[in-house]
């Protein structure tokens, strides 16, 4: 069998959450050994999210599988020791408290990397490791509003709106996971471990591409344009006759050339007020009237066959219902079902990346809390079960 590409590397995993959790995930689908280590009695926070399967949470499965668990109670100094211990053949710590916590227990970067000077801690919070706001609390709806994305989201007449998923969250963990792997990169040259600082906000800021510079160089701010495109049109959402949503994108020339065609109109492409780019933006309420006009004509399957035919980007709006039939996504096995030994079989999604000479793969089920503690000790620690015992009856474990 082919290896994993992260195959031998040893990770450890203090986040909760998403951000976290999500981060180390990832390297666990591409082969790290990913040990979840958690708080003694509750587990990671997401434990205790609904919904429930057989009194597991779904939540908390679709981001902890290719780990394994083990608890302890860091309120006792020997587990912040076995803590300490384990950081000697780690290769990667990865944690998402406020930052100083992992300090006040004598596990700050300064004191690991005297520990293991080949280690890469990956921090991430909400503001970062520094600067004003670092000791804030942070959440990903808070970086979301901070950095201006919420303002950017919704009907130009309603509210700003928050996304329908934690997706700064989401971003994050990449970020964290994109870092950490050139960390271990820029290792194999300088045989250093480094910490790496990954913020919410600022991964937020990140996405606003564009509103910065119109922002700093044209003095303009942007604000919502529901779900019309800000840059090109006809690009919108547009509700068909049988009352499902089409998304079509046809904003530069050659593709509103090619809907004019499917709609039996060609002459709005030699209309004045649709000529060009620039002019359409200016006529966009006019000329998305004309295609509301056509499509209330078409049901949704009639739309997008003759959309997609004229070779113009356009899909349904899917509801979750939709996206787990999906052809495309059960072929690419981006929807699956794990076994699990208490929720019994759980769908979630596949692993996203694929590497032709090292596939990737779920390996595991996400573990039960504290499923592997004795495990996890003997082979990284080497201690007898007589050792492991007494910790676990000193209520260390």
């Amino acid at each position: 069998m082919k290896s994993s590409p992260l195959q031998g590397i040893k990770v450890l995993d203090l986040s909760r959450f998403i951000a976290g959790p999500h981060c180390t995930m990832l390297l666990g689908d591409m082969g790290a050994d990913v040990i979840k280590i958690e708080k003694k009695g509750a587990g990671d926070d997401s434990r205790h999210f609904p919904p429930f399967q057989n009194g597991e949470s779904l939540y908390s499965m679709a981001l902890n599988r290719n780990k394994r668990s083990i608890t302890l109670n860091f309120r006792d100094k020997r587990a912040q020791d076995l803590l300490r211990e384990m950081v000697k053949t780690a290769d990667v710590l990865v944690e998402n408290f406020r930052p100083g916590t992992m300090e006040s227990m004598g596990c700050g970067w300064d004191d690991l990397r005297e520990i293991n000077p080949r280690l890469i801690m990956t921090r991430l919070s909400g503001f970062g490791q520094t600067g004003p706001y670092s000791q804030r609390p942070g959440f990903d709806g808070i970086a979301q509003a901070m950095s201006g994305l919420m303002e950017l989201t919704g009907h130009p007449d309603g509210p700003p709106m928050l996304a329908g998923t934690f997706y700064i969250d989401y971003m994050s963990g990449m970020y964290a996971t994109t870092a950490t792997l050139a960390a271990l990169h820029a290792r194999e040259t300088t045989g250093k471990g480094q910490m790496v600082d990954v913020a919410l906000l600022d991964s937020a800021v990140s996405m606003l591409t564009t509103a910065i510079s119109t922002q700093v160089n044209k003095g303009l701010t942007l604000t919502r344009t529901g779900n019309r495109d800000r840059y090109s049109s006809p690009a919108n959402v547009f509700k068909t006759g049988s009352g499902d949503f089409i998304l079509i994108l046809s904003g530069t020339n050659p593709l509103f050339k090619r809907l004019t065609q499917a709609m039996g109109r060609e002459d709005l492409a030699a209309d004045s007020r649709f000529a060009n780019v620039e002019v359409r933006l200016q006529n966009a309420s006019a000329l998305e009237a004309i295609i509301q006009e056509w499509i209330d004509t078409l049901t949704i399957d009639q739309a997008l066959e003759a959309i997609s035919g004229a070779g113009v980007p356009c899909a349904k709006v899917a509801s979750p219902a939709d996206v787990v039939k999906n052809p495309q996504l059960l072929h690419r096995k981006q929807i699956v079902e794990v076994e699990h030994p208490m929720a019994g079989r759980v769908a979630m999604s596949g692993v996203t990346m694929h590497l032709s000479e090292n596939p990737l793969s779920i390996r595991r089920a996400p573990p039960r809390l504290g499923e592997h503690t004795g495990e996890v000790l003997r082979e990284w620690l080497t201690l007898s079960p007589e050792q492991i015992e007494s910790l676990n009856s000193d209520g260390v474990l």
